[in-house]
């Protein structure tokens, strides 16, 4: 199961980087953070939130997602195979709620080995910039922990992005302060822990997370940190150019089956990047592959290299692009 997650890893953390012209971490050093710990985090991008933070940490995450993903038998061990385990909601169905006593269970064990969990306390992803009420499930599941005696922390944890539609995007995730049992009253009722609770990771939470009325705004809120200087930005126009429009054939077909299946759920940009991830490598070894046939040259390999290059030099040519014109 866990060679699945690391294999994956992988080439995420090489992937990175053509799909975000920037991403910044506040307090970097909890990226090395050992467990138990519990993230608790807003939810504005579909299971792309899951992506970033599990590849930016060091230590394995495991991650709480809707219920209704599982349904599919196989699909469900897939996800399992990748450290994702299922939360039911009441309009998934009353019948399914005692699963999450098992999930609760097993994160647990998670926490009993050290090990890491991300919760989306809003409980559903809806694409806008501000922070949605908190639902229960985080509060629920930390308070089962310190009442096992398991001496977990929860760390609230702020994602922002300045586009859910834009590929080259800018990505902030901020840290807050650890949460931990002596901030509740736990001999209190049930109801009024989790209330105690959900208070004490609003006030950490909101701070983290941009709070605003438009993409434009969230463009401006995020500025370029190294902007190219003119005399570069026009020299690397035709490179620039050229990267968009080899990279055609995949991204488009990509684009359009995002745009008709994925953005009516809010998961256009996720279901975009996620699959792009999948079917770049392919791509790209099709192609040089390609090149190499007709070719016969030796040299025309460097394609592996190249390919990437100029698509990372068009994420960050468009990226400021668009910075210029907000």
């Amino acid at each position: 199961m866990a060679l699945l997650y690391t294999l994956l890893k992988i080439p995420a953390r090489l992937a990175l980087p053509l799909y975000c012209r920037q991403y910044r971490v506040t307090r970097k050093e909890v990226l090395q953070s050992k467990g138990p710990l519990l993230l608790a985090a807003n939810h504005p991008n579909s299971f792309l939130d899951a992506i970033l933070l599990a590849t930016l940490f060091d230590q394995p995450i495991y991650s709480l997602a809707r219920g209704d993903v599982f349904a599919n038998r196989i699909f469900a061990r897939l996800l399992k195979a990748m450290n994702i385990l299922p939360v039911y909601r009441i309009s998934e169905g009353a019948h399914n709620l005692n699963s999450n006593y098992d999930t609760f269970s097993a994160c647990q064990e998670i926490f009993k080995k050290g090990g890491i969990v991300l919760i989306f306390s809003e409980g559903l992803c809806v694409n806008e910039w501000k922070l949605r009420p908190l639902k229960k499930g985080t509060a629920r599941l930390a308070i089962s922990c310190w009442k096992e005696g398991i001496p977990l922390r929860v760390l609230a944890t702020g994602i922002n992005y300045h586009s859910f539609r834009k590929y080259g995007k800018s990505v902030d995730i901020q840290f807050g302060q650890t949460i931990s049992s002596t901030a509740l009253d736990l001999n209190s009722s049930e109801g009024h822990a989790i209330r105690q609770f959900n208070e004490c990771l609003h006030q950490e939470l909101r701070p983290l997370v941009d709070h605003l009325d438009h993409e434009r705004d969230a463009i401006k809120k995020h500025p370029v940190k190294q902007p190219m200087s003119p005399v570069l930005r026009r020299l690397l126009w035709l490179p620039a150019f050229f990267g968009k429009w080899i990279h055609a054939p995949l991204y488009y077909p990509l684009r359009a089956v995002a745009t008709k299946k994925a953005a009516p759920f809010g998961h256009y940009d996720a279901v975009l990047i996620g699959s792009l991830m999948l079917a770049y490598p392919l791509y790209v070894i099709l192609l040089t592959l390609g090149i190499y046939v007709i070719t016969e040259q030796v040299w025309t390999l460097l394609t592996l290299l190249v390919l990437p290059a100029l698509a990372r030099l068009h994420v960050y040519w468009q990226y400021e692009s668009k910075q210029m014109l907000a």
